[in-house]
């Protein structure tokens, strides 16, 4: 189960990849997962092209294996990024936040493979037209950015509208999430919060201790009323900021600069008061820390007894119909 299109597209020996979480996905975490026989994934977030460089040689100092860079296609130095990894030639981009259409044709000169992560029908068949190799169909249990519908609805539908392999993300964390999302059509996985208690993560530890203590109700939604909700754990912020959204004499770009450096106060320092938490569904899923290459494997040696243990849970449904 484990070799699929994914791994031979991209040469990697377990079809999962790292999400590109930004202040989070550096080129140690990165190298790490790569290592561990998945894809490992760099953020160029908001940074500029030298951030990116030297994030892209601490990758290719720690690995010899395949990495790729999510890039946020809304940051201000995206043209500068878009032509870095071109002229770097990393083996693999995924993009978010945007429509990717003006790079892929020079990316794909460069001989990498585009992935942009997709949350509806309509964008998985634009970037298949402009050439993407695969996509990531993210949905709305994910941390950070997200869309509105869910994972268990969007993998099958993205998986029917394109002939692409489908990565499927959001929720997932464990490996019976991976057996569901292959039964649902899915060729590979991303995950972003089981990553962020593995041993080379940076995140502070009081990060770390919110992913292992949370329960299945401990995430939030903010960002509706502007436009792009975000998903993150019940905080002091997350809730003083939900409740803002509903006070209609603070204007949304009051409400906007409300929530600038609120990442980075919980992944650097911790502040368990200013500081975004962002983390998916699947937090309340999460109980240890591990290194990297261990998730990895424990993953998919849990997904394979799931989906070799299926048969009997079809046999069991058949006798339900007669």
């Amino acid at each position: 189960m484990s070799k699929t299109d994914i791994c031979s597209l991209l040469g990697i020996k377990y079809p999962i990849f790292q999400g590109g979480m930004a202040w989070i996905a550096d080129g140690r975490l990165a190298a790490a997962v790569s290592n561990g026989g998945g894809l490992g994934i760099i953020s160029a977030m908001n940074a500029d092209s030298k951030y990116l460089l030297e994030q892209i040689n601490i990758a290719r100092e720690l690995t010899d294996k395949p990495f790729g860079v999510n890039v946020m296609l809304m940051s201000p130095h995206v043209n500068e990024v878009a032509e870095l990894l071109a002229k770097e030639k990393v083996p693999v981009i995924t993009t978010g936040a945007g429509n990717p259409s003006k790079y892929i044709p020079m990316w794909n000169e460069a001989g990498i493979k585009v992935i942009p992560v997709v949350a509806s029908v309509a964008v998985a068949k634009l970037v298949t037209r402009a050439g993407a190799a695969a996509v990531i169909a993210e949905g709305g249990e994910s941390g950070g950015h997200v869309g509105e519908i869910t994972t268990l609805a969007l993998i099958p539908q993205i998986s029917d509208a394109t002939p692409l392999p489908v990565v499927a993300a959001g929720g997932i964390a464990d490996g019976r999430g991976v057996a569901a999302a292959f039964m649902l059509g899915a060729q590979g996985v991303q995950l972003g919060t089981r990553f962020l208690v593995a041993h080379e993560c940076n995140v502070h530890a009081n990060y770390k201790q919110r992913i292992l203590k949370a329960k299945d109700i401990d995430t939030i939604t903010t960002g509706k009323r502007l436009g792009h909700p975000v998903r993150s754990l019940k905080s002091q912020f997350s809730r003083e900021y939900f409740k803002k959204e509903y006070d209609s004499s603070i204007s949304n770009e009051d409400l906007e600069q409300l929530a600038v450096g609120s990442l980075r106060l919980a992944v650097v320092e911790g502040d368990e008061k200013r500081g975004s938490f962002l983390a998916g569904q699947s937090s309340g899923l999460i109980k240890k820390e591990q290194p990297a290459a261990e998730i990895i494997e424990e993953i998919f040696k849990e997904a394979k007894e799931v989906l070799r243990g299926s048969e009997n849970i079809l046999n069991g449904a058949l006798k339900w119909v007669k």
